[in-house]
């Protein structure tokens, strides 16, 4: 990695963030890439910037720390953390991250949009796992122009990963507000919604040949879904990753580490397929 390289850390608005400059002169305004990480290893911004790289993609690509993660991880650590899944794993947990990590970027962006030469154009998103809930959140709400988008492993049905969350912690009790809440986060159902922006966003799902059954089923479904409405079905493309289980990264995934080879796959992937969209006029 070069210098210019060399993560940037800071917060915006209150969001931690590791940024990862361009290569090329540094003041000239360049495309922005933004990450949501997951909350499997790697679970902070900065972990996942070294699983997740992209360092050939000609644009700043920063990621955010996903809430009561990294720097804003409660006292008492993985285990506190841990104790607001148990809680209320749809409302405590799947409905409020996504809500907090979509509500605080706006402002998020328009501070990181002051401190670094980005320029002025439509904007990459990424997402891993309950992240990717995140950038399908930001598609479905419509708030700014988005050049292209990538999910690793992602939370496409919120049912599903409150389903995962059942196996360690028993049956869930449901109530209509979580329901309420669970409808807002199925993008399959959602698919026409996520087909109706102007321009159509070209969408790669990468999922793992060892991901949870329930998540690679959900994003094949989305996957189909979408290319009904899209005019362009290429536009949105499903990748398998052999050997990649759910995580990306070792645990404790708190850390930038080496990036694992299966990491390096999806890196590639990504990186391609920005590379290829952030430059298409």
């Amino acid at each position: 990695m070069s210098a210019r390289q060399e993560p940037i850390t800071g917060t915006a608005a209150g969001v931690p963030f590791t940024a990862l400059p361009p290569a090329g002169e540094a003041e000239t305004p360049a495309p922005l890439v933004v990450t949501w990480h997951m909350l499997d290893a790697p679970r902070t911004n900065a972990a996942f910037a070294a699983a997740l790289p992209m360092h050939a993609v000609p644009a700043w690509r920063i990621h955010l720390g996903m809430p009561l993660s990294g720097a804003r991880m409660p006292e008492g650590g993985l285990a506190a953390a841990a104790a607001v899944i148990r809680e209320d794993a749809m409302l405590s947990f799947v409905d409020a991250f996504v809500r907090q990590a979509t509500g605080e970027f706006p402002a998020a962006l328009a501070e990181l949009r002051e401190r670094f030469p980005l320029d002025d154009g439509p904007i990459g998103l990424a997402g891993g796992s309950l992240g990717g809930a995140v950038v399908l959140r930001h598609l479905v709400e419509n708030r700014f122009p988005v050049r292209a988008a990538a999910l690793v492993n992602p939370a496409v049905r919120a049912r599903s990963v409150v389903g995962l969350v059942e196996a360690m912690t028993g049956p869930y009790s449901w109530t209509p507000e979580a329901n309420a809440a669970a409808d807002l986060l199925d993008f399959v159902a959602l698919a026409g919604e996520l087909a109706a922006r102007t321009p159509q966003v070209p969408l790669l799902l990468v999922s793992g040949e060892e991901d949870h059954p329930s998540l690679r089923t959900d994003a094949a479904e989305l996957v189909d879904a979408l290319r009904e409405r899209y005019t362009r079905p290429e536009d949105v493309r499903l990748t398998t990753v052999p050997g990649l289980a759910h995580p990306l990264a070792d645990e404790p995934g708190l850390e930038p580490a080496p990036q694992l080879p299966v990491a390096t796959v999806v890196d590639e992937e990504i990186t391609r397929w920005f590379a290829g969209h952030l430059t298409r006029p």
